[in-house]
């Protein structure tokens, strides 16, 4: 059987689903929120390890600034308001991007979180903010001083010792990576899936680990 250590979601389609909600984008992100809360949970039942949140895109700043504050608005509220329950989970809350170029008091709740859930062990929920894939890249290429191998590159990503994903779930019906962990998914299974991302369930994903193990993973051998 397949193993199953790390599942990354590029979670697509909260602002197409408070639309069509006739409500507002905002009110999707909102909602989007209560399915990460969903999937993380049960992926603590399932005692998969590592799951990781496309939360926010280095090309995201393109979006209205309304949006983008309320986003990041969410973010601070969520940690202010969840981190007890957090911890209380085991969850340990992991950043992947380029955080510097992000407000001063969104960097302290972030760093803060890190510090409050790093001994916790039940699972480690990556959130990808102001993430880019080529950014990375270029990043860990030009971090890499020694002679450049698989290895010593591999250890300049935000990725560090951790496993590649096994599964990369993109909802909202979409079928492309939006420049998301393109090193990190060379070899992982692919899932993409017509429901926005608040209609996303618990079953879902169940169903996505059954196809998967079905799954013959060949690595480039026979």
């Amino acid at each position: 059987m397949n193993q199953l250590n790390h599942i990354a979601f590029i979670m697509d389609g909260n602002g197409r689903w408070g639309m069509k909600k006739k409500k507002s984008r905002n009110f999707g992100h909102l909602k989007g929120v209560d399915t990460v809360k969903k999937i993380v949970s049960y992926a603590i039942k399932l005692k998969i390890p590592i799951v990781t949140f496309y939360v926010f895109s280095s090309e995201n700043w393109r979006r209205p600034k309304k949006e983008i504050s309320f986003l990041f608005k969410l973010i601070k509220r969520y940690f202010t308001d969840e981190i007890e329950r957090v911890i209380s989970q085991g969850i340990k809350i992991n950043i992947i991007g380029d955080i510097k170029k992000l407000s001063s008091d969104i960097k302290k709740t972030l760093n803060e979180t890190i510090e409050l859930t790093k001994k916790n062990k039940s699972i480690t929920v990556n959130l990808a903010i102001n993430y880019g894939s080529k950014n990375e890249i270029l990043n860990a290429i030009n971090n890499t001083k020694k002679k450049t191998t698989l290895k010593n590159f591999e250890k300049k990503l935000y990725t560090n010792n951790m496993p590649d994903p096994d599964i990369l779930i993109r909802t909202g019906g979409q079928k492309r990576l939006s420049n998301f962990m393109l090193w990190q998914l060379a070899y992982s299974e692919l899932f993409f899936v017509k429901k926005l991302w608040p209609d996303f369930k618990s079953s879902d994903l169940r169903n996505i680990i059954e196809k998967y193990y079905k799954r013959k993973r060949n690595f480039g051998a026979i």
